[in-house]
């Protein structure tokens, strides 16, 4: 009898979300009673706004709530959606175009999974998030990093994705404003590039989770309002968690053409079934009700990103971009390697990280995560208080 593996082969392949683990390995540190600042988690520090847990908190009493409801998600919210990828990507969908799912996550993957076959390329600008590659390789797909690093505001280029495409290239991934970078793609870059992926008939995923966390003026470019006749071969994915401190709720949605929409939806109604009813309607309450507390938290996360940035430059050998969206700073440390603090000599960013947090209390999520070595990504969603001490005790461990 032929021996099989205990579990599969693509499951075991998996590597677990270094943003979580380096996170939860920073909380468990604290319940241990260690005074460790974690800059690790992309989760906003703040309260979901008052209005929206008052949607909830009706909502949980309403029995139309406690039962299952279309698996896409309740037509309101749909409708608001819709009333949002206008708004903010200049899309003209119906509410058959959308699906709503269990968080960003679920949207990432069911696009992935609706789109590739086995060997199918996905070109995949470079530091990404630590999830896409792990959802193109579950999908069947091979990720094909496309790296672009400080020097270049970590932003790709066409000739850059023309080097990469092979006649198995498929999709082309876009984020922007990204994660781990915070980097935002101009109007024309964008543009360009979605040009260049209609001109050679790629679909796009294009991850718009972090559109409306813009800094200093900057818009966001949805790639499907830069270039309208990519909508037909183009997937927005986006959700609450990010813009309304919603990461908890568990709500995002994608956006599409009605044949990849058809082919998700059918693939949720045998994974997931419907998102929870009462996350559903907080988040409808989230995208029709009022954005004054949204562009509170936008202006702190402004201030917060200045001080971090100019924190970490000021330490010989880190080079921090200023990042124009997202929470997030990612700094060039390879100045920092190869030299010895406090008896330790890393070489990578990742021994680095381990450095850090041993000897400064201080976590954040090594540049392995994203691609590669180098970097580490900062998130700026904590506490004035917190930050600022933070930087303060990398300022005197790397003095």
């Amino acid at each position: 009898m032929t021996e099989h593996s205990r579990i599969s082969h693509r499951i075991a392949s998996i590597a677990e979300s270094a943003t979580l683990k380096v996170d939860a390995k920073a909380k468990s540190l604290q319940a241990a009673g260690r005074p460790v600042i974690s800059f690790a988690a992309g989760e906003p520090d703040f309260p979901t706004p008052p209005h929206i847990v008052e949607a909830a908190a009706e909502a949980v009493h309403d029995p139309k709530n406690h039962r299952y409801t279309p698996a896409a998600g309740l037509p309101e919210l749909r409708e608001a959606i819709a009333a949002k990828t206008l708004r903010d990507s200049g899309l003209e969908v119906s509410p058959a175009q959308i699906i709503v799912t269990n968080g960003g996550k679920q949207a990432v993957y069911q696009s992935f999974a609706t789109l590739l076959d086995p060997g199918d390329e996905v070109l995949v600008p470079t530091p990404y998030w630590t999830t896409y590659p792990e959802a193109i390789r579950l999908a069947g797909g091979v990720p094909v990093d496309v790296f672009a690093g400080a020097d270049q505001g970590y932003l790709v280029t066409v000739e850059q994705l023309e080097a990469a495409r092979t006649e198995r290239t498929k999709v082309l991934l876009f984020v922007s404003p990204s994660n781990p970078t915070g980097a935002v793609y101009s109007p024309e870059q964008t543009a360009e590039i979605g040009a260049w992926a209609e001109e050679h008939g790629l679909w796009v995923i294009t991850d718009e989770i972090y559109q409306n966390l813009v800094y200093d003026g900057v818009r966001a470019v949805s790639i499907v309002e830069a270039v309208p006749a990519l909508a037909d071969r183009t997937i927005l994915v986006n959700g609450v968690a990010k813009t309304y401190a919603m990461t908890g709720w568990r709500v995002g949605w994608m956006v599409g053409p009605a044949d990849a929409i058809k082919g998700a939806a059918n693939l949720q109604s045998h994974l997931s079934s419907n998102v929870s009813n009462v996350s559903q309607r907080a988040a409808i309450a989230a995208l029709n009700g009022p954005q004054d507390t949204v562009e509170t938290m936008r202006q702190t996360y402004a201030r917060r990103r200045d001080e971090i940035v100019a924190g970490l430059n000021a330490i010989d050998g880190v080079v921090t971009p200023t990042p124009q969206g997202a929470f997030y700073v990612y700094p060039d440390v390879s100045g920092l390697l190869g030299r010895t603090w406090g008896g330790v000599t890393p070489t990578t960013s990742l021994e680095l990280a381990d450095l850090i947090l041993d000897q400064a209390e201080v976590a954040a999520v090594p540049g392995e995560a994203f691609g590669p070595s180098g970097f580490l990504r900062f998130s700026y969603a904590l506490s004035d208080e917190n930050l600022a001490a933070g930087v303060a005790r990398l300022q005197q461990l790397f003095a």
